[in-house]
C-alpha cells in the first residue's frame, strides 16, 4: 500500500470496520472528504483519509464527541490535549457513578423509602464547596457568638467532616446522619455544652464526689461490656448497670432507685452526650478515620444504660 493508493467507500468499510452508511455521513460532514472521485462519480480516498478515520473511530470509541474530534484532525488540538480532558471528564463521571451505586447500596440495605432516598441523594449530590458551607453554618450557628470558648471552636473545626470523592455506602450512611443531626438545634444545644467541658478539660462533680477508685472501677466495666458487644438497651446489660447503680448509691448515701439513676445519668449528660458521641463517630466514618477501641467513650454507653427503663 502506497500514497498513489486510492479507495472507495467500500473499501474503507473493509479496512475500518466501520458501515458504508457511517463512512458517507462522515464525509457528507466533512470530516473526512473523499481525495477525488472516480470517472463514474464515486468518491475516492487516499491513505490519509484512511488513517484519518482510523483515528476517528478509535477516538469515537473512547467517547470523544465529533465536534472534538474535527478540531483533532484539523490539527487545532493535540491527541494528547483531547486525551487528558477526556480522561478528566471520565474521572468525573466515574465519581459519581461510584457515589450513586454507594447511595444504592444504602436503599436497600436501610429499606430506605421514596422521600428518604430522594434526601439521601440531595445531600449526596451537593458539591464539596456545598458540603463545607453546611458545615460552616453548623459551626457558625452553634458556636458563633462573642463568648464562644476559641478552644472549643478549634476542637470541633480540627474534625470537620468531609466526604471524599469516592464514599462507601458506609460513609454515604454516615454523612446523611450527620446532615440531620447538624440541623437539630436540640443537638446544637448539646454539642456546647459538652465540648466546652471536653476543651477545658474540666472534671464532673460526680467523678469527683464518687472517688478515682470508683471511676476507675465504671470505666473498666463499661469498657469490658463494649469490647464483649454488650448492647446498654438490652438484657445482658442489667446486671452490670445494676451493680454500678448500687455501688454509686453507696458512696452517695443515696436510695439505688430509678429518681437515681435518672440522676446519675443527668450528672454524666454534663459532658458526655450520647447524641454528641453519636456525632464524633460519624465524622470519625465519613472522614474515613481508624476508630481506636481505647479511645471510644464509656460513658454514652453508660448513660443509655442508665436511661433504659428498667427498675433498680
Amino acid at each position: 500500500m502506497d500514497v498513489t493508493t486510492l479507495y472507495s467507500i467500500g473499501e474503507l468499510s473493509r479496512r475500518t470496520g466501520l458501515s458504508v452508511r457511517t463512512i458517507r455521513f462522515y464525509s457528507d460532514s466533512g470530516v473526512v472528504a473523499p481525495t477525488t472521485r472516480s470517472p463514474a462519480g464515486y468518491r475516492l480516498y487516499d491513505l490519509d483519509a484512511l488513517l484519518r478515520l482510523e483515528l476517528l473511530r478509535t477516538l469515537r470509541e473512547l467517547g470523544v464527541d465529533l465536534a472534538t474530534i474535527q478540531r483533532v484532525l484539523d490539527r487545532e488540538l493535540s491527541v494528547a490535549e483531547v486525551a487528558a480532558a477526556h480522561a478528566d471528564a471520565l474521572d468525573v463521571q466515574i465519581r459519581m457513578l461510584h457515589l450513586r451505586r454507594s447511595v444504592l447500596r444504602v436503599v436497600a440495605g436501610r429499606g430506605a423509602g421514596p422521600e428518604e432516598t430522594k434526601l439521601m441523594h440531595r445531600l449526596t449530590q451537593l458539591s464539596g464547596e456545598e458540603r463545607r458551607r453546611l458545615i460552616d453554618d453548623f459551626l457558625e450557628g452553634t458556636f458563633g457568638t462573642v463568648d464562644a470558648e476559641p478552644a472549643v471552636v478549634a476542637m470541633v473545626r480540627a474534625a470537620t467532616p468531609d466526604l471524599p470523592d469516592d464514599p462507601s455506602s458506609e460513609q454515604v450512611a454516615a454523612w446523611v446522619e450527620l446532615a440531620g443531626l447538624i440541623g437539630d438545634e436540640d443537638f446544637r444545644a448539646r454539642i456546647r455544652r459538652t465540648a466546652v467541658y471536653q476543651a477545658a478539660g474540666r472534671t464532673l462533680d460526680i467523678e469527683s464526689e464518687a472517688g478515682e477508685e470508683l471511676m476507675a472501677f465504671t470505666r473498666q466495666k463499661v469498657a469490658e461490656a463494649l469490647e464483649s458487644g454488650i448492647d446498654p438497651l438490652g438484657d445482658r446489660a442489667a446486671p452490670v448497670i445494676d451493680d454500678l447503680v448500687h455501688r454509686f448509691a453507696g458512696a452517695f448515701a443515696r436510695t439505688p432507685d430509678t429518681e437515681f439513676r435518672d440522676w446519675m445519668a443527668r450528672q454524666f449528660e454534663e459532658a458526655h452526650d450520647p447524641r454528641v458521641d453519636r456525632y464524633w463517630r460519624l465524622v470519625w466514618i465519613v472522614n474515613g478515620w481508624q476508630v481506636v477501641p481505647n479511645l471510644i467513650p464509656v460513658y454514652p454507653w453508660l448513660i443509655q444504660a442508665l436511661r433504659n427503663d428498667r427498675g433498680a
